[in-house]
């Protein structure tokens, strides 16, 4: 498997270039155990919190051109064949950085938490934001009986804020363009 702490320092300063935030870069398997791996860049514009097809088009490109260089230079960052997938959050978003549980405090989220934390290990709720708690940042959530639950942030596996109507609401696409063109830029990569 790829390491990832090295993918994100190949890859964030590529989006950076291109004035794009990185949300999550991770690797992927398919579950028909084909051998099929995914190269998976979300990023944003944090102008609108969202990326458009052309966008994600300039940072594919700028991110493969920069892992063929380190390739040619004879670094093999991700062994064997992969694709790599560039993508915007979408709504229902992960929440991957600090600032994600104080900028969506008020919508409803899904966490996973590594270890269980007040007898559990999945949480549903209204994310109250972040807090600081004996110098540990913890993401504050209301779950559905009302109860408030602090988590630290190293103990959540996933976080993803949940589809709701008030978070639509709140996400309303800045532009639209290309919303009626559905078409997939992806790249193959292989071992030559």
């Amino acid at each position: 498997m790829a390491d990832i702490d090295r993918l994100n320092e190949v890859i964030e300063p590529e989006a950076r270039a291109l004035g794009f935030d990185l949300v999550r870069v991770r690797m992927t398997s398919s579950e028909a155990g084909d051998g099929d791996r995914a190269l998976q860049i979300m990023a944003e514009d944090p102008s609108t919190g969202q990326l458009i097809i052309d966008q994600c088009a300039a940072l594919s490109r700028r991110v493969s051109d920069r892992l063929d260089e380190l390739e040619a230079a004879g670094e093999t960052i991700i062994a064997g064949a992969y694709h790599l997938e560039v993508s915007s959050p979408g709504i229902d978003r992960p929440l991957t950085r600090m600032h994600d549980y104080a900028n969506w405090a008020g919508h409803e989220v899904k966490v996973s938490l590594t270890e269980k934390v007040n007898g559990q290990r999945n949480i549903r709720g209204t994310l109250i934001g972040l807090v600081e708690e004996n110098d540990t940042p913890m993401a504050e959530i209301e779950d559905r009986t009302e109860k408030r639950i602090r988590v630290p942030l190293s103990a959540i596996h996933s976080a993803k804020l949940v589809l709701t109507d008030a978070l639509i609401a709140a996400t309303q696409p800045l532009d639209t363009s290309g919303a009626d063109e559905i078409y997939e830029v992806t790249e193959e990569k292989a071992d030559d």
